[in-house]
């Protein structure tokens, strides 16, 4: 009679460049200033649909439900924030784990959001103050696992949403300006 051993096997996600992320960490600290900037361009289809334009990228969609007057063609742009920001966090999330040398076998971000537009977006409903429209609560849960123990993960997880740029736009007053195209 033969014995078999059971072995488990543990298939790594893509890891990201460390030398390149060590390289753009020491840059970010020899310069604290250091700045990007993105851009996109926003075309109307009609109704509420919309083609946005981002570098060679085919165009990101964004509509409205039907309950909301769209044609539910695409994700809305509560749900388009929501992904950029889930994004950033994943982003966050393997480049901290690859500085502290963890490889990460699965990583997801499920995130929800309570958003309020009783106002109609200007369009005659209620009046609200800015502080009173938009997102009022955002819930991320992070399914996340690797090659260390959980207490690590927690603190890979805490470090990189202290660090995101998407979550820090969502949490912190930015200045936001807007006007007529020349």
């Amino acid at each position: 009679m033969s014995t078999a051993t059971a072995q488990t096997v543990t298939t790594y996600l893509k890891p990201i460049d460390r030398t390149g992320l060590e390289a753009f960490a020491e840059k970010g600290r020899n310069n604290p200033q250091m700045r990007g900037t993105n851009k996109v361009h926003t075309v109307t289809q009609g109704m509420f649909r919309t083609l946005s334009y981002v570098g060679d990228h085919t165009p990101v969609v964004v509509d409205e439900p039907l309950h909301l007057f769209g044609e539910n063609t695409a994700p809305a742009p509560g749900e388009i924030i929501l992904s950029g920001l889930g994004g950033c966090l994943a982003v966050g999330i393997t480049a901290v784990a690859t500085w502290m040398n963890v490889k990460l076998s699965k990583l997801e971000v499920f995130l929800e959001g309570d958003i309020g537009n009783p106002s109609a977006w200007g369009a005659g409903g209620a009046e609200k103050q800015p502080l009173e429209m938009g997102f009022q609560d955002i819930r991320v849960k992070v399914l996340v696992e690797g090659d260390a123990s959980r207490e690590t993960l927690d603190e890979i997880v805490r470090l990189a949403n202290l660090a995101s740029p998407m979550a820090n736009t969502l949490r912190n007053p930015i200045p936001f300006s807007i006007s007529l195209a020349e």
